[in-house]
């Protein structure tokens, strides 16, 4: 009678005859009644203690049957189409060849473990090879005086970096770097640790260094305060027409349109003075009155240029005099008149004559002083006359371009000088005919006669 073999599910797998044997598994099967099984039998009991070690899989094997694979050293499960490994992972210090999806290889010479997925072996962990240490986020639990806290550490090459942490507080144990937690992200304070790339925004900048690293990345000391007064040690540009504004009302501002700079006083009827240090004593120099306009001078003005005023009305002056050519040295100075046409009119103290000159048009004469005058014309020709203290003139002589009227003969009062005409007219109401005016003495003559002598 044969025998039925069944497998685990109840289907059948074969059929035996008496005396025969069977290999449609990987194991032999004997019939009832064959002989020599012995031999066949302790086999399939190696071949069941060694899982069929082999550099090729069995040759009909079952769903479920073992198969060590001697070429990658896997215990590999076959899966009704393929031997698959069943777990664990191989070490070794080169990837295993001809992996299966879901093989592990132990990385025998980093300690790290691969997972294969069918086409590249993947890091599963840990993410740093043995002689790397201990590298990347670590996750602990710090104790503190109200609990433990869980946090992420940050290792590089077995040091603490920084750690990161939902809360703050003050660790129970001592931490090499972190004297206490803050809420985020705290780096080891004794590695002198930094951010390094962009950043879009910072709760605080640390001012106590003004070391610049590089151009580009500048010491938080080298920024400008708002909070403080500060001192900017290099040129400030403000690239923008906007200009600046100062006071608390923003009563000062500097602004430019169109290339033109205007300095406001913003602040209703205030004024803009400008003060100096005269001998340690704060001193205003120049005042601005913004009620009125009016600019006040406290010292002297020196304009190296021209001054000019482009008001209509007179200009006043309080001083007493005006004094021009201040430490010019010798040079004709005074006063210009400009006129409505080309030439202009001018009196000015002339030092090549030492006399003040007046006129127009380059024409110019002495203006005479009563010390320019004389009272001798003939000795001091071409001069201005006056008279002396008893009231004389001397002249060599006198040309009067009026007759005059006739001489009184009862005016014995009158002081002024007759000319030729009146002489020769008083003389007719002399008796005599013959009036004579010549530088010498007439021939012949009558009684009555006159004769006036006239000097050559």
């Amino acid at each position: 009678m044969a025998y039925t073999i069944n497998k685990t599910d109840g289907t059948i797998l074969a059929s035996i005859t008496d005396g025969t044997i069977d290999n449609t598994s990987s194991l032999t099967l004997f019939g009832k009644s064959y002989s020599g099984f012995g031999e066949a039998l302790n086999e399939n009991l190696i071949k069941l203690l060694e899982n069929q070690t082999s550099t090729s899989s069995p040759s009909a094997p079952l769903k479920g049957e073992l198969w060590f694979d001697a070429n990658t050293n896997q215990l590999k499960v076959y899966d009704g189409s393929a031997f698959k490994p069943t777990g664990g992972a191989k070490s070794a210090s080169t990837a295993p060849t001809s992996p299966s999806a879901g093989d592990l290889w132990m990385d025998s010479d980093d300690d790290q473990v691969y997972a294969y997925t069918g086409s590249a072996w993947h890091l599963i962990g840990p993410v740093y090879s043995s002689g790397q240490t201990l590298s990347g986020w670590k996750i602990e639990t710090l104790a503190y005086s109200g609990g433990s806290a869980v946090v992420s550490s940050m290792y590089a090459g077995n040091t603490r970096v920084c750690i990161l942490s939902a809360s703050t507080f003050t660790p129970s144990a001592t931490q090499t770097g972190f004297a206490s937690i803050k809420a985020g992200l705290t780096l080891n304070s004794t590695l002198g640790a930094v951010f390094e790339g962009t950043n879009t925004s910072a709760t605080y900048v640390n001012v106590s260094g003004t070391t610049n690293s590089s151009s580009a990345l500048v010491a938080g000391g080298n920024f400008v305060r708002k909070d403080l007064a500060d001192v900017k040690t290099t040129k400030l540009t403000l690239d923008t027409d906007d200009g600046i504004e100062i006071g608390g009302g923003q009563e000062l501002t500097v602004t430019v349109s169109s290339s033109d700079v205007t300095i406001a006083q913003t602040a209703e009827d205030k004024d803009i003075k400008f003060t100096v240090n005269d001998g340690g004593s704060t001193k205003n120099v120049l005042t601005i009155n913004g009620a009125t306009g009016d600019v006040t001078i406290d010292g002297n003005l020196n304009v190296s240029g021209e001054y000019e005023a482009t008001s209509t009305t007179i200009n006043t002056f309080n001083d007493l005099f005006l004094k021009t050519n201040s430490g010019g040295g010798e040079a004709d100075s005074g006063l210009i008149v400009e006129t409505g046409d080309t030439d202009d009119a001018r009196i000015f103290y002339d030092v090549s004559e030492n006399y003040w000159s007046a006129g127009q048009a380059a024409s110019y004469s002495q203006v005479i002083r009563l010390a320019d005058a004389v009272v001798d014309g003939n000795a001091n020709k071409e001069k201005v006359l006056k008279t002396t203290a008893a009231g004389l003139v001397t002249v060599t002589n006198v040309s009067l371009a009026a007759v005059g009227s006739a001489i009184s003969t009862s005016d014995t009062s009158s002081v002024s000088v007759p000319t030729i005409g009146q002489v020769a007219t008083f003389g007719n109401l002399w008796s005599g005919s013959a009036k004579t005016v010549s530088t010498s003495a007439p021939s012949g003559g009558s009684d009555g006669d006159f004769w006036f002598v006239r000097e050559a």
